[in-house]
């Protein structure tokens, strides 16, 4: 075979080969799944930190804390079944008031629910989760929950899972209903105590009231925890919410052997760490 055979035949391998890498080039981003069309996981898709929609009928928002990103599996968790939530309750305003008529001049529904960062230790992420509700009538309503995320085994974990299986919690309710009394006379001298098993007003039990990990003296540590009382629990509205904080070694052997070693020292806070509405 002559030279400039051989020649042509290697130039034409190479144009071959150049345009087989281009077209494997331009097919490379196609292939990542956050590429148009592509399939991508909700930790993948990177949750924003905020939702916001408005329509005649109502106004929604969602905030989350940049904290958040540092977990990418439980935002995105958080983020789509909050959305969720704002989306059902907008829908909820356009059928109640369409169904029911609007009074001129009367405001748009309201719904904001905020995720405040509470406390978090080696093993566990704590938020509080603030929902505010305002359909009518005088005032809108606040609903409080917490948040318990094992870092490691990347789910929320539930009292069930932070508690040792039957544990006794009469003196952990004990100690959260005479902080509670003590926080109540602090805001009003003239409050009336609660008791648990109260009629009108009474003390909630401690292992079925919201909580959130407090923050503690011994860093990376959990000194208590602060459990979350609404408006109207224990007494009127006009007293507000409360934030009661109990210290952890008041139920320390109540903890469950894997979660133990997160609580020590005591907390920063003591008594009711939320201010008093003005």
């Amino acid at each position: 075979m002559s030279a400039s055979r051989l020649v042509l035949i290697a130039s034409v391998a190479a144009l071959a080969l150049s345009a087989c890498n281009r077209d494997r080039d331009k097919a490379a981003p196609d292939a990542s799944p956050s590429a148009p069309g592509a399939a991508a996981t909700p930790a993948e898709a990177g949750a924003p930190l905020g939702y916001e929609s408005g329509t005649p009928y109502a106004s929604v928002k969602l905030s989350l804390p940049p904290a958040l990103k540092a977990q990418p599996d439980l935002h995105a968790a958080l983020y789509a079944a909050a959305v969720r939530d704002l989306r059902q309750f907008v829908e909820g305003a356009q059928a109640d008031r369409t169904e029911a008529g609007t009074e001129p001049g009367m405001a748009p529904y309201e719904k904001t629910i905020e995720f405040k960062p509470a406390a978090e230790t080696g093993k566990l992420l704590s938020l509080e989760r603030v929902d505010y509700d305002f359909t009518g009538g005088a005032h809108g309503n606040s609903l409080f929950a917490g948040v318990l995320w094992d870092k490691a085994l990347k789910r929320q974990i539930t009292t069930a899972d932070l508690f040792r299986k039957g544990a006794d919690s009469r003196a952990l309710d004990q100690a959260l209903c005479a902080a509670i009394n003590a926080a109540k006379k602090e805001r009003s001298p003239d409050a009336e105590p609660v008791s648990l098993g109260g009629t009108q007003w009474s003390c909630p039990r401690a292992l079925t009231t919201p909580f959130v990990l407090t923050p503690g003296t011994v860093p990376g540590k959990a000194g208590g925890l602060t459990f979350l009382i609404g408006p109207y629990q224990v007494g009127p509205y006009a007293e507000g919410p409360y934030e009661i904080v109990v210290p952890q070694s008041v139920f320390r052997a109540l903890i469950a052997p894997a979660y133990a070693e997160e609580f020590a020292g005591a907390p920063i806070k003591s008594g009711d760490a939320r201010p008093a509405q003005g």
